[in-house]
C-alpha cells in the first residue's frame, strides 16, 4: 500500500527547536522547507524539473589538479536534472527563481557505489553558514501574502535606498520575501542570496545559466598536492536571461530544452574550478571568493537526450552533494554535512530509489 502524503505534512509541531544530533538536524532542514502549495511526494524545494543524459570529458589539464576518476580523461556517461528552486507543485518558469542543475558522474562499473555527484545553483553563496542559521532563515521566510505596492509606497521605498517590491505575477498571491529580507536586514551572512534569489529573474534557457556548487572541496592532484576548490559550470553558448519585458510564462523551459536537443541538438557546459586562496573561507558557503581567483578549465559536460524515463532519472534519483570520489573529499563546510543527512530525509519521504547513505 502506498503511504505517501500528497500534502504538504505539518512539520512544525515535531521540531519547534532546533534538535540535537545531526541527523535529527538535517530532518529538520528538510521538513523545514515544506510549502503548503508543495507536494509531499515530490522534493520540497527545486521540486519542478527535467531528467537528462549525456556526458563528461575532462580536459588534458583537469588530472594535473585531480585524480578522480572523472578527470581521467575518457569519457564518463552522466545523469543530470536541471530545476527549479521553488517548493510550489506547480510551474512558474518564468518567475524569478534560482534554477539548479544536478549532475552524477557514472564511473568504472556503472552502479551507484561508484558514482560521484555535483549539486549546483544559479546563485553564487548559500543562505547561511551553518545549519542552524540555515533553520532560522528557511522558518523566517515563510510564505505570506503578497500584494501589488502602491506608486506613492514605492517612492519612499527609494528615498529610504530601498529596493521597492516588485509587482505580482499573474496568479501570484503569496511569497516568502518579506521574511527573507527581514531575516537578511538582521544578518549579514543571508543578504547578498536573498537579494539574489529575489531578484534573479527567469533564464532563456536551463541551457543559458551558470550553476555554482557553492561549497568548497578539496582535490588531490597528480602531485599528490592537495587543494581547496569551488565548482562552476558555465554554459558554452553563454548566459541569456529571459526577457524582462515578456509577460512570463508558466512553463517554457523544459519545452525550449526538449526543442535544443531534438535531432542533434545539445546543450553544453564548462565545470571551472576556482582555486582558493589566503584569505578564503573554506567552510563557509555563505561567502563567495573573490573573483579574481585562479580558475582551471577541468572538461567539457555535454547534454544529448531528456530521458525516456523520467520517473526513474529525475523523481526517483536520489542525487547527494556528500557521494563523493576517490580524489575529491569533502570541505569542513557544516552546510555541506547537513545537507547529507537533509536529502536522504528527502529521498526516504517520497520513496525515492534509496539515498546511497540510507544505510548509514
Amino acid at each position: 500500500m502506498d503511504d505517501r502524503r500528497t500534502e504538504a505534512p505539518d512539520m512544525e509541531r515535531k521540531f519547534s527547536v532546533w534538535p540535537d544530533g545531526e541527523k535529527a538536524q538535517g530532518e529538520a532542514l528538510f521538513e523545514a522547507l515544506w510549502r503548503e502549495d508543495g507536494n509531499a511526494q515530490r522534493r520540497p524545494v527545486h521540486t519542478n524539473g527535467i531528467g537528462v543524459r549525456g556526458h563528461f570529458i575532462a580536459s588534458p589539464v583537469a588530472r594535473s589538479y585531480c585524480v578522480a576518476e572523472h578527470f581521467g580523461g575518457d569519457r564518463i556517461e552522466v545523469t543530470g536534472r536541471f530545476s527549479n528552486g521553488s517548493g510550489a507543485d506547480r510551474l512558474h518558469d518564468g518567475w524569478t527563481d534560482v534554477r539548479g542543475l544536478a549532475i552524477r558522474f557514472h564511473l568504472t562499473g556503472g552502479t551507484e557505489a561508484r558514482s560521484t555527484d555535483l549539486l549546483a545553483m544559479t546563485l553564487p553563496a548559500f543562505f547561511a553558514p551553518e545549519p542552524r542559521s540555515a533553520w532560522d532563515f528557511i522558518n523566517a521566510a515563510h510564505q505570506e501574502p503578497y500584494d501589488r505596492e502602491g506608486a506613492w509606497d514605492k517612492v519612499k521605498d527609494y528615498l529610504q535606498m530601498m529596493l521597492p517590491r516588485r509587482n505580482p505575477y499573474p496568479g501570484e498571491t503569496t511569497n516568502a520575501d518579506k521574511g527573507g529580507f527581514e531575516y537578511a536586514n538582521k544578518n549579514l551572512f543571508a543578504q547578498l542570496p536573498t537579494f539574489g534569489a529575489a531578484t534573479i529573474g527567469a533564464p532563456a534557457s536551463y541551457a543559458r545559466a551558470a550553476y555554482h556548487a557553492v561549497h568548497t572541496f578539496v582535490v588531490t592532484g597528480s602531485d599528490d598536492v592537495d587543494r581547496y576548490v569551488r565548482f562552476t559550470w558555465q554554459p558554452v553558448s553563454g548566459v541569456q536571461p529571459a526577457h524582462d519585458n515578456d509577460p512570463p510564462r508558466d512553463a517554457f523551459l523544459q519545452d525550449e530544452l526538449r526543442e535544443r536537443l531534438a535531432g542533434d541538438g545539445k546543450a553544453e557546459f564548462s565545470l571551472m574550478m576556482q582555486l582558493g586562496d589566503i584569505g578564503d573561507d573554506f567552510d563557509d558557503c555563505s561567502r563567495p571568493w573573490p573573483p579574481h581567483r585562479v580558475r582551471i578549465m577541468m572538461g567539457t559536460l555535454t547534454i544529448t537526450d531528456v530521458a525516456e524515463d523520467q520517473e526513474a532519472d529525475s523523481e526517483k534519483l536520489s542525487f547527494n552533494p556528500w557521494l563523493l570520489t576517490p580524489g575529491i573529499a569533502p570541505s569542513g563546510d557544516p552546510i555541506l554535512k547537513a545537507r547529507r543527512d537533509a536529502y536522504r530525509a528527502s529521498s526516504e519521504n517520497r520513496h525515492a530509489t534509496p539515498c546511497p547513505f540510507a544505510k548509514d
